[in-house]
């Protein structure tokens, strides 16, 4: 059984009287969960309230109050893949994390995550990711080391003052007719729930795409995101035409299979450029993670 040492967390939405018991609201939360596994979990204690103490099923349930749970998996598959640390000081912490590997707990894996990895080399339970990327990415990741000023470096990302810039690759038949392009459209959810799709609206959603090179029916791109929204350069860069090599999200949907630690994802968020806002100095990271392998 693997188990995580750090809690999640659910918070109990409002709701019309008479309110539902709370084990009703963890099942239907969770689908995937069976009602028999929340039962043991809360007669063992697993469930617990702010103050740490056990959530039982007698417990009446209050809207808006957090619940916190430890999520645990009969058996976590190890990413034999590794993340490297590239720079730490008091504030901020800088890692370069392989394909494959999820930056915070999600679906099957727990422990197997860059967050966890990192809080277990650092010995640091207050590290935060300060942003994502998506598991299939390579990369650069930034965290907090510091509750304190976490709001500081966060705003860095919200308020659109840091650069990033990443790297990709696309099989084309032909080299493109332009070099340069801006992509401005709106992504909401789609079908399944992971992906996303354009839809028409209000713009959400920013990127411009460069072409750097063409060799060989194969195009090398940078990517710099002016926002932030989930699967952005997948689906601007599929929406162009060109797919990036080993997605199996866009443009369709592949079918499920194990991952291919030999053929990951060719996208890698390469680079990011800030002015630090405690020191005042301008800070610049680069990952060392080639493309084509």
């Amino acid at each position: 059984m693997a188990t995580s040492p750090y809690p999640s967390c659910v918070s109990l939405p409002c709701a019309e009287k008479p309110y539902p018991a709370i084990l009703d609201f963890l099942v239907l939360r969770f689908p995937s969960i069976s009602r028999s596994v929340w039962t043991a979990r809360l007669h063992n204690g697993k469930v617990q309230d702010e103050a740490g103490r056990p959530i039982t099923e007698a417990t009446p349930y209050r809207p808006q109050q957090r619940l916190f749970y430890f999520r645990e998996l009969p058996e976590e598959l190890r990413i034999p893949l590794a993340e490297t640390i590239l720079f730490q000081n008091d504030e901020l912490l800088v890692a370069c994390k392989p394909p494959f590997l999820p930056v915070t707990p999600s679906g099957p894996y727990i422990n197997e995550c860059l967050l966890n990895r990192l809080r277990l080399k650092t010995g640091n339970h207050d590290l935060t990711p300060l942003h994502r990327i998506d598991r299939e990415t390579s990369g650069l990741v930034l965290f907090s080391m510091n509750r304190q000023t976490r709001g500081l470096y966060a705003s860095l990302f919200s308020d659109g003052r840091i650069e990033k810039t990443y790297e990709a690759l696309a099989e084309l038949e032909q080299r493109p007719a332009a070099n340069t392009w801006t992509v401005e459209n709106r992504l909401e959810k789609a079908e399944p729930w992971f992906r996303r799709q354009v839809v028409p609206g209000v713009v959400n959603a920013r990127s411009r795409i460069c072409l750097v090179d063409y060799r060989d029916n194969m195009a090398h791109f940078t990517l710099s995101p002016i926002t932030g929204k989930t699967h952005q350069l997948r689906v601007h860069m599929s929406g162009l035409g060109f797919r990036i090599m080993n997605d199996r999200y866009y443009p369709e949907l592949l079918p499920k299979q194990a991952d291919d630690l030999d053929n990951p994802l060719q996208l890698i968020a390469r680079r990011v450029r800030f002015t630090d806002p405690i020191s005042a100095e301008v800070m610049e990271f680069e990952s060392e993670r080639s493309l084509g392998g």
